[in-house]
């Protein structure tokens, strides 16, 4: 057990901020002496951890709170939603160096601002944060997919991908073509119907992680031939009333 001075200096935070958490219920002391001195176990350190690693991914304190309270979180899902963001922030980190270092090489001639944005941080962070929350869709999710077994999921991943290969085989089609929005729809329904109700708000957000990269795009550029995930995302998004072309 360590004293709340003791982890305030293991962890580099302030004696007030452990205090917070605790007046908060974000991290509740393990005991508490009889002269009222906190008191840490390791499993409230390695709560602390998860705390600190949503910190530092600029997680307000409420929403870490909600997640790791909410009754489906996975500690273990959770550290790979964490190291998934924090290796996209080092990405973007590295490019904004690689700018600043290109300015002061060539002057303020370079006028790539693709660094700054966050967009891609957001979405993903706002799926991280989807996953633990009680929304209906991932309700929904739970509910579906409680009863079903590994050769029932590999199924419906086999038709989930078979729809992707369908837009790869339009992709020489304008994304507002009739086929490729009636495959959209198709690909609306699917969702609603096996996963979770699926919106066309929901539908773009989930257009953009299609065409972001990692393996989800590979998986459906795999399936359709590559540039399928991209423009899928363009389909999705004129379908669903925006321009078609990624900001």
């Amino acid at each position: 057990m360590k004293t709340v001075r003791q982890v305030s200096q293991l962890a580099g935070i302030s004696v007030r901020t452990l205090h917070h958490y605790d007046a908060i219920g974000l991290l509740k002391p393990s005991a508490v002496t009889a002269a009222g001195y906190r008191l840490y176990d390791d499993a409230a350190l390695q709560r602390l951890q998860i705390i600190l690693l949503f910190r530092v991914l600029e997680f307000p304190l409420r929403e870490i709170k909600a997640i790791l309270e909410s009754p489906s979180f996975d500690s273990r899902r959770a550290l790979e939603q964490q190291i998934t963001l924090l290796t996209l922030k080092k990405e973007r980190l590295e490019n904004l160096i690689e700018l600043a270092q290109g300015i002061k090489t060539i002057g303020v001639d370079n006028m790539d601002f693709t660094p700054f944005d966050t967009s891609k941080i957001d979405r993903y962070a706002a799926q991280a944060k989807a996953t633990y929350g009680k929304t209906t869709e991932y309700q929904a999710f739970e509910e579906k997919s409680a009863g079903r077994t590994p050769e029932e999921e590999q199924k419906l991943h086999v038709r989930l991908m078979a729809i992707f290969a369908g837009f790869g085989q339009m992709r020489q089609l304008p994304p507002k073509a009739v086929p490729v929005q009636a495959k959209v729809r198709e690909l609306q329904a699917f969702i609603t119907q096996h996963f979770y109700p699926c919106s066309d708000q929901t539908l773009c957000g989930l257009g953009h992680l299609y065409a972001e990269g990692g393996q989800m795009t590979a998986n459906i550029d795999k399936a359709g031939g590559p540039g399928t995930g991209a423009f899928a995302c363009q389909a999705i998004l004129a379908c669903c009333g925006e321009d078609g072309e990624e900001a």
